[in-house]
């Protein structure tokens, strides 16, 4: 399943998502710092949707109350599980 996620508060306005038997296998954001965000993409994919939101979940991004990370955690929350 595929999904494209609108964030809020973050420097990413978009976070292209696909996952399959409950398995990341991509993640593509669109904007945000290049290589903080591949970054994550990479880390991520391979792993189980409740293992990514249950480490990306609360990180924050200064001031913000939110970061790429954390914004990537609520699109997995609010739509796979």
């Amino acid at each position: 399943m595929k999904i494209s996620y609108q964030t809020r508060g973050i420097c990413a306005r978009r976070i292209d998502i696909e996952v399959e038997n409950g398995t990341v296998q991509d993640v593509q954001f669109i904007g945000g710092c290049n290589g903080n965000t591949k970054g994550i993409s990479s880390l991520v994919k391979g792993m189980k949707v409740e293992e990514v939101i249950a480490k990306l979940k609360d990180i924050e991004c200064g001031s913000k109350g939110t970061s790429c990370p954390a914004q990537l955690a609520k699109a997995l929350q609010d739509n796979f599980t």
